[in-house]
């Protein structure tokens, strides 16, 4: 049986917050059934802003100078199924993850001779993961933890990725630890990429 390659990109710069446990329980799941993991942490990359250029799109590659966008890049096309943890900011993604995709569009998706969209990861499968502060059922209901889901869905659709679960947790300021019943979600949750 073929080892299965999973990305794991932790977009929350909180070290011990709960996206980290939620990572970390996904790793540790997917580490105990067999799977390579790669753990990408945002904060820590050096990603320089997107000039829009839209060189990208007519050679295949970013003329800007190497830096880590590139090797995120690499690691998505090397794997065989991706999590994307972000915390909600603003009813969205963190600006740090969003700048990260910006940078490697085009090696995520292409476009036809009229425009539309080409995924270049059709086949692949993700797991959608967000928490907000906004208590439960408001994060979802006001689209909060809710808004930063739907933004990665449509990241993920265009290039190709299948999301197979989404995890949302709201009130995240005074529910600072997973409960057992949560971590058991992420752990089923990374056993459908296996």
């Amino acid at each position: 049986m073929e080892t299965k390659k999973i990305l794991i990109i932790n977009a929350s710069p909180r070290k011990k917050g709960n996206i980290a446990q939620m990572v970390a329980e996904m790793t540790d799941e997917a580490k105990a059934h067999g799977a390579e993991v790669d753990v990408i942490e945002v904060q820590k990359l050096d990603v320089q802003p997107c000039i829009a250029c839209m060189q990208c799109r007519a050679k295949g590659f970013c003329v800007m100078p190497d830096d880590d966008s590139q090797r995120v890049l690499q690691l998505i096309k090397d794997c065989d199924a991706m999590v994307i943890a972000a915390p909600c900011y603003w009813g969205n993604i963190p600006g740090t993850l969003k700048l990260l995709f910006d940078r490697i569009v085009y090696g995520m998706m292409d476009e036809s001779q009229r425009g539309f969209p080409i995924p270049l990861h059709k086949g692949k499968r993700c797991v959608l993961v967000s928490t907000s502060t906004t208590p439960w059922p408001l994060n979802i209901l006001m689209h909060q933890s809710h808004g930063a889901i739907r933004a990665l869905k449509e990241i993920c659709r265009y290039s190709g990725f299948k999301t197979v679960a989404t995890i949302e947790k709201g009130g995240t300021r005074r529910r600072t630890t997973l409960t057992e019943r949560e971590a058991k979600k992420c752990r089923k949750a990374v056993r459908k990429l296996l």
